[in-house]
């Protein structure tokens, strides 16, 4: 907890726009009083490139000439200091972090509709990582541990996370930022919803909430996105995952894209499909398979993979341990993983421009973690893995 005064800066709400070479700066004040001043300064390790001000809870503008962008493979960081102003003495100031990036899509010389960042098309591919630890569930047990997985995604060669119905702690996402790994953030599934089908995304039904739980999505989602929204690294918002709870589909996406220009919307992540939004979100397990083509979506494999591998004195329970195919070591785990991986890159120039492999750790009775639910042991050949999933990403650039 930290004691504020009764005049305080309450959030920074970042917005990056690469095509105009600025960032919009919102800062809500408790306590304001019209001749209040916000000033904030944005720099480049020790060096001021931008400053700026405003008056009366207007946003601030800074323009950057020759902006450094923020990637996988430069994740740069500018720094910022915000500061309330009365009379020119300073009320209250707070450190903060922002990046020059942007998400977009565009289509490419096929005509195929693209992921882009920074106006570049990107393949973008990493693990479903559900975050969960034995010993506290939720919740890691420390920053250390935090760091270690985006740390190993990295070093497995991925260049995105899919974070998986679950909204992790600010620092999580600050070693995204830092680090440079784009993030796909879910709503955590709420509801219960049709059993669902892999393939079935035409005439699976939506769940019938009440009014009570729609509005408590509403209200939760608003709440998730207000409090991530100046994470640089989150490219994609994710309402729905696979049927869970799924309702006014194209409502919800409406909403979102509305809400957070910036970012993609990915409506429904294998779930029912519905023309709206970003993206076209395909499951598949266990290998990779393209069954639908939306021409002016996006076109992902939003889950595929599930290779099992039960370790043993490194399991959560001693009953059904499960994968969506297993195997008894780990060179027939890294084998089957390059096949998919092998078959996954053919698909690259047919339309897919992301993938998402099922997942980063074993999670309880589910043992196709590509670590231990204990992060003691890696159950692939890192080298391996690591060329496989380069490829695939370079794929989209050959």
């Amino acid at each position: 907890l930290e004691a504020v005064p009764q005049q305080y800066i309450k959030q920074v709400k970042t917005t990056p726009d690469l095509d105009r070479k600025s960032f919009r700066i919102e800062v809500p004040v408790c306590g304001a009083q019209p001749e209040d001043r916000i000033e904030v300064a944005l720099f480049d390790g020790d060096t001021q490139v931008a400053k700026g001000s405003s008056l009366n809870g207007a946003a601030v503008e800074l323009s950057v000439a020759e902006p450094k962008l923020w990637s996988p493979e430069s994740p740069f960081l500018y720094d910022m200091k915000v500061s309330l102003v009365r009379n020119g003495k300073k009320i209250d100031e707070v450190e903060s972090y922002t990046a020059m990036r942007k998400f977009s899509i565009g289509r490419d010389a096929d005509d195929i509709v693209r992921l882009e960042l920074n106006n570049e098309p990107v393949f973008q591919f990493g693990p479903l990582d559900q975050g969960w630890w034995p010993d506290g569930l939720y919740t890691a047990p420390s920053d250390e541990a935090l760091a270690f997985d985006v740390v190993k995604t990295k070093e497995l060669g991925y260049n995105m996370i899919r974070k998986h119905v679950k909204v992790e702690p600010a620092r999580w996402y600050y070693h995204c930022d830092k680090l440079g790994m784009i993030v796909w953030q879910d709503m955590p599934s709420g509801d219960r919803g049709p059993q669902w089908q892999m393939h079935n995304y035409f005439t699976g039904e939506e769940k019938h909430r009440s009014a009570e739980s729609e509005a408590n999505f509403r209200k939760e989602w608003k709440e998730i996105i207000d409090c991530l929204y100046s994470v640089p690294s989150i490219g994609v918002w994710v309402p729905f995952n696979e049927a869970w709870g799924q309702f006014d589909t194209e409502k919800a996406a409406e909403w979102t894209k509305t809400y957070d220009p910036s970012r993609l919307v990915n409506p429904a992540s294998g779930g029912n499909f519905r023309a709206c939004g970003d993206i076209l979100d395909l499951h598949n397990y266990p290998g990779p398979a393209m069954f639908l083509f939306d021409p002016v979506r996006v076109n992902v494999l939003g889950e595929y993979g599930g290779i099992g591998l039960a370790v043993e004195n490194h399991l959560w329970w001693n009953k059904r341990n499960w994968g969506y195919v297993q195997f008894k070591n780990s060179d027939e785990v890294t084998a089957e993983y390059v096949k998919y991986a092998r078959e996954l890159k053919k698909m690259v120039p047919k339309g897919f421009s992301a993938a998402v492999y099922t997942q980063t750790t074993d999670v309880e009775g589910e043992v196709n973690g590509l670590m231990t639910y204990d992060r003691k042991v890696i159950k692939i050949n890192e080298a391996e893995v690591r060329k496989a999933n380069q490829e695939v990403i370079k794929a989209l650039s050959e």
